[in-house]
């Protein structure tokens, strides 16, 4: 059993087996695991171990593309395609300071140029993951900050459907000032 009561103690257990050889299949009795489902540690500690992770395809795209990012998964927001032109830089500004996982569809020939625009408005050291053709023959899932991941495509040719997660902001504490005077 993995659950959300024993997932911490049971993640590096499944780790170490499927460093093993073994393979591994997570199932949910109620929904898609890691969505509102524990997998997220799992997902992450494959990652981390560089054990291929395979999430089968449901209704949409993005929601495999998303279990596999290793991006959290507890609260994401759904942007789908950007505008192409009118909104899309208002839009991209608007989600500067989104702190939850967002989550685009994109097309090959816009990729590139929406990863550099994605590092004008987050900074390059934002994570992401871009997912093309996935559950089929040829699927790819590049993870990395945004600067390594345009280093990646701007070096390879780009086909297929693309979905792109990217990492929320990270919360800014607010830093108290203590004058002079008040100390």
């Amino acid at each position: 059993p993995y659950h959300q009561h024993n997932e911490h103690k049971v993640s590096p257990h499944l780790t170490d087996q499927l460093l093993t050889g073994k393979k591994i299949a997570l199932l949910s009795d109620a929904g898609t695991p890691g969505i509102s489902d524990p997998a997220f540690l799992l997902v992450k500690s494959c990652i981390a171990n560089n054990i291929e992770v395979n999430c089968l395809p449901g209704a949409t795209a993005f929601v495999p593309a998303l279990i596999i990012s290793g991006l959290p998964s507890d609260a994401f927001c759904f942007e789908g395609f950007l505008p192409l032109k009118k909104g899309r830089l208002t839009m991209l500004k608007k989600l500067e300071t989104e702190e939850r996982t967002m989550i685009f569809y994109e097309s090959p020939m816009r990729l590139l140029k929406t990863l550099q625009q994605f590092i004008e408005h987050f900074g390059g050291d934002r994570n992401c993951c871009v997912s093309r053709e996935l559950s089929k023959k040829f699927e790819e899932n590049k993870r990395g900050t945004l600067i390594d991941v345009v280093e990646y495509f701007q070096a390879k040719g780009v086909k297929g459907e693309i979905v792109i997660i990217v990492e929320g902001c990270k919360k800014i504490k607010k830093r108290t000032i203590v004058s002079d005077e008040q100390e």
